[in-house]
């Protein structure tokens, strides 16, 4: 299985970006996806997920009016809109693919099975 993000570069604050995840090896459509960030020196944090279908989502508090999570199971892809952006929203952004856990949006990293390589997202002030 292959996650490939795309998307990610360098924006002022206030600005936005749309990060984009394209899976392959592995029918889309059984694959919950979430998106995970890291910032240099911290841990890995979920910043939000969505089910296999696409009507259940969730997010992290911090970016709940900002971010938004959708999927186009027609073109395996997962995407990531980012409003608003902030100087802390600086990070490599993952997205994962939970088989195990489809069903609902899930927030620990250990509910994931596979992993892209990341993007980074860097906001300046």
């Amino acid at each position: 299985v292959q996650l490939v993000e795309s998307g990610g570069g360098l924006v002022q604050a206030g600005g936005s970006l749309r990060l984009s995840c394209t899976v392959s090896g592995r029918t889309f459509s059984t694959c919950g996806m979430g998106w995970f960030r890291q910032a240099p020196g911290k841990e890995r944090e979920f910043v939000t997920a969505i089910n296999w279908s696409g009507v259940r989502s969730n997010a992290a508090d911090s970016v709940k009016d900002r971010f938004t999570i959708s999927r186009d199971n027609t073109k395996n892809t997962v995407y990531l809109q980012m409003n608003s952006l902030k100087p802390e929203d600086t990070a490599v952004y993952y997205c994962a693919c939970s088989w195990s856990k489809r069903y609902y949006p899930v927030s620990l990293p250990t509910d994931y099975e596979y992993w892209g390589q990341g993007t980074q997202v860097t906001v300046s002030s």
